[in-house]
């Protein structure tokens, strides 16, 4: 795929309401900053297209993503295929239940500077891009994440916010593909059992490791 990140700023309206009338509006930055650090878990479904030449829809996916930081992760997708996606902060697992075989990752092998990291990351994933702001548009505020690292593949990521929630991600990459995640039902804080976000491979499955560095399902770029 709801509580809003800015509760902590009531008591100011309530007891200086001159001075929140004159004070800027919320910015996509603001919202950035909220999530990342007062943010623990995030429970959202999400619907993810690839765009190709002249951004045309390649390839639309169906699913459902949780978060708990840092670096916790569970992405899975149910259409048109399913294919599950765990991190538990120090590896990370692509299963594809229809070829029954799990590639087994490090957590900064798989991720890098990916959006998993910035949306699963603690304050220092911040740190590891340029951020700004950018126009509003569809509703939403926007900003703009480059990565510091030039070997990730993206150019660039950019965030959208509605009313204080991540409401979508658009991803840029080198080759010019784009792919794009539009998040509903966003419940910020739920609890969730941390088995969520283990994995342990079916028996019978084929099971590659970590030195199987070119092996990433592409579903992972999106994240």
């Amino acid at each position: 795929m709801k509580k809003t990140l800015s509760l902590f700023l009531l008591p100011l309206f309530l007891t200086a309401t001159t001075f929140a009338a004159h004070s800027a509006p919320p910015t996509a930055l603001d919202d950035l900053h909220d999530f990342v650090r007062n943010t623990k878990t995030v429970r959202a479904e999400f619907t993810q297209t690839t765009l190709g030449k002249n951004n045309q829809p390649e390839q639309t996916v169906q699913g459902t993503l949780l978060l708990s930081r840092p670096g916790k992760f569970r992405w899975s997708t149910e259409k048109p295929y399913p294919q599950l996606i765990v991190s538990d902060g120090a590896r990370v697992w692509f299963f594809d239940p229809d070829l029954n075989q799990v590639i087994v990752r490090t957590h900064a092998q798989a991720l890098g500077g990916t959006p998993a990291a910035l949306l699963a990351g603690d304050e220092e994933v911040e740190r590891a891009y340029d951020l700004s702001t950018l126009p509003d548009a569809q509703g939403m505020l926007w900003l703009q994440a480059k990565p510091h690292d030039k070997e990730t593949g993206f150019t660039d990521i950019k965030l959208g916010f509605l009313k204080g929630k991540l409401a979508a991600l658009e991803l840029n990459d080198a080759f010019g593909q784009k792919i794009l995640t539009q998040f509903r039902y966003v419940e910020y804080s739920p609890e969730l059992n941390p088995d969520l976000f283990s994995f342990t491979p079916p028996v019978g499955a084929d099971v590659i490791g970590e030195e199987k560095k070119n092996n990433t399902p592409p579903l992972a770029k999106g994240l």
